[in-house]
């Protein structure tokens, strides 16, 4: 019976994670032999390829793909016993802020993932528009913030997860009339998409009104959809009833979920909360099916 080397499945990960062996070898500061190398002893304790490398880029073979399942959830056992059999388990409280996007896109899991990895740090979570996490960070009421912002405006010190498209949207049977303001669907009325389509719309020849603001990004895809209004969304929020508008109006700022921290909050806690965000927001099974270098 073959035995499944933890470093070797380390490597298989980082070549998912970074899109490639090239990559995986600076993440792991080893050489692209050694991660070459870790491959290989795998593919010949198992008995079969891992890794389809053929002209043109590799892939994960079908079996590669399913070892990389087993291999994330054998380094997620392994992460979690060292840090629970550590001899200073971690202690303290923290105060954390997202957006509701993020509260229904993963966040609520990967905080019960930092729970089991940490027992003794509490963590307590508001829900918030991403200019008032920005607002509490800055009034030091919240340790930590998960929210979003225009990419040119993320800080050095801030941890990019994410880079979302934003879109001009409305419903396909939606008529833009220039002759009058165009009806605008906002998430709220501190959203800084908003505040940008409101500066935006100076330009046109009648201008944007806010006719609806509401924190649920579904509801506001609903209101799309049923012909209210255009709006801007991320592009993890298109669907099959809106239309993406491309010439009427001027191309947005594209868009970075961050981890920002606040100035007084430091310490090992905060630090293992952030590195956990992060790992988890690291690209992982979709790239398992792209082109390998």
């Amino acid at each position: 019976m073959p035995r499944l080397d933890i470093a070797s499945l380390e490597a298989l990960c980082a070549i998912a994670d970074h899109g490639g062996i090239t990559r995986a070898a600076d993440h792991l500061a080893l050489s692209q032999s050694a991660i070459s190398h870790k491959i290989k002893r795998l593919e010949d304790g198992l008995g079969y390829a891992i890794l389809d490398r053929r002209a043109g880029g590799a892939k994960f073979t079908r079996e590669g793909q399913q070892l990389l399942v087993y291999g994330r959830r054998i380094l997620a056992i392994h992460e979690e016993a060292l840090i629970s059999l550590a001899r200073k388990p971690l202690k303290g409280r923290l105060r954390l802020g997202m957006t509701e996007d993020m509260a229904n896109n993963g966040l609520p899991g990967i905080l019960g993932h930092f729970k089991k990895l940490y027992p003794d740090v509490a963590v307590s979570t508001t829900t918030a528009q991403s200019l008032h996490i920005a607002h509490q960070l800055e009034n030091r009421e919240i340790d930590l913030g998960v929210f979003d912002l225009f990419d040119h405006l993320k800080r050095p010190t801030d941890i990019a997860l994410r880079q979302t498209p934003l879109h001009w949207v409305k419903a396909p049977d939606f008529e833009l009339d220039g002759s009058k303001p165009i009806p605008f669907l906002a998430f709220d009325p501190d959203c800084f998409y908003q505040k940008w389509a409101m500066e935006t719309g100076l330009t046109h020849a009648s201008g944007f009104e806010t006719i609806l603001t509401c924190a649920s990004s579904n509801a506001i895809v609903s209101a799309v959809a049923s012909g209210l209004g255009v709006a801007l969304i991320g592009d993890h929020c298109l669907t099959p009833d809106i239309q993406v508008i491309s010439d009427a109006f001027p191309s947005p700022p594209m868009v970075t979920t961050v981890i920002r921290t606040s100035r007084q909050a430091h310490g090992e806690p905060t630090t293992a909360l952030k590195n956990v965000i992060r790992d988890a927001f690291a690209p992982a099974m979709s790239t398992a099916q792209k082109c390998i270098a």
